[in-house]
């Protein structure tokens, strides 16, 4: 994923931060000094394990990488196998945290059930799906309807050209090439159900298979970049950091930005999620990130370019662990 400024600012801070942390720590403070999850500074440790969603990934690794810069004793490691290859991970008991793009499905909960996993959802911010093609790209329009996408992605799909997308007429002779998240990614799933919907067995419909699949976003971003009339989708802040070589479209007329993701008016918007284990949230270093990650959601979604999730999210999720 490319480096945001913002991103490198965080990381800066943080270490800035860390290292007063520990002058104060040499001048005998550390006893006095609160950190910001409510511990004293330098009394956490242990080993933090994340993994799942690649949308979720980064705004995991901002917060882990402020709450470090009081809590250098806690190694956070945060994976990015996307979202359905995190719950395999999560429901093994094999990471302390799931980060998720899409709630957890009917399979994961009985497969965390078998493993003797049981867990709490906590929304920690909100996204938008965001069809992209490239910036010099000329397809001849700036917006798609749900009903063109289907007919774009169905599984039984043909369209090779942007002139064959109905109704005729609606956009230029440009041959069409997809790209997008592999299988294992949630933002593929939700995008498949909110597009496609679900069969007659209830089982959500899986778009074409002769598209550019990759779990890294950045594997969709050159492919939309590297031709003519590429047409690509991930999460919002993957555009954010593209604009540079990318244009989006409106979405049945609603282009995505913060205001239309958060209220819910944009099409493909969605909550985004980290599911945390209750045998983890036993553990203090846990329970200290979760409330630092919850207490800090909106002014870390805005410093890496997310949507913030609603406070009252939020503030739920804080009441879960008894804050």
């Amino acid at each position: 994923m490319a480096v945001r400024g913002r991103r490198i600012a965080l990381i800066a801070a943080s270490a800035a931060l860390a290292v007063a942390s520990l002058a104060a720590a040499g001048c005998g403070d550390d006893d006095s000094s609160s950190d910001t999850s409510g511990g004293s500074a330098g009394s956490l440790s242990g080993d933090i394990k994340v993994d799942g969603s690649s949308t979720v990934g980064p705004l995991t690794s901002a917060a882990a990488e402020a709450f470090n810069a009081e809590n250098s004793d806690v190694n956070i490691t945060v994976g990015t196998s996307g979202t359905g290859g995190g719950f395999e991970l999560f429901c093994a008991g094999e990471t302390d945290i799931s980060d998720a793009s899409r709630s957890i499905k009917d399979e994961e909960i009985a497969a965390c059930e078998s493993g003797g996993v049981t867990y709490e959802e906590f929304r920690v911010a909100s996204d938008g799906i965001t069809m992209v093609t490239g910036i010099n790209s000329d397809v001849g329009g700036d917006n798609l309807t749900i009903k063109q996408l289907n007919a774009i992605w169905a599984p039984d799909s043909k369209i090779n050209n942007w002139d064959q997308i109905p109704p005729a007429g609606s956009f230029n002779d440009v041959e069409l090439t997809l790209a997008g998240p592999d299988s294992q990614s949630g933002t593929y799933d939700f995008f498949n159900e909110t597009v496609l919907g679900k069969d007659a067995n209830d089982e959500v419909i899986a778009s074409r298979q002769d598209y550019t699949a990759s779990a890294d976003d950045n594997v969709t971003v050159r492919a939309v970049q590297g031709a003519d009339g590429g047409l690509g989708y991930f999460g919002y802040t993957y555009f954010e950091e593209n604009t540079d070589t990318l244009k989006d479209f409106s979405v049945d007329g609603i282009k995505p930005t913060a205001e239309t993701i958060t209220d819910g008016t944009y099409p493909l918007s969605r909550p985004l999620y980290i599911y945390v284990s209750t045998a983890s949230l036993a553990k203090p270093e846990v329970t200290a990130f979760v409330k630092y990650y919850l207490e800090n959601a909106i002014t870390l979604a805005d410093e890496q370019q997310f949507v913030p999730a609603p406070q009252a999210d939020l503030d739920a999720g804080l009441a879960k662990l008894g804050s």
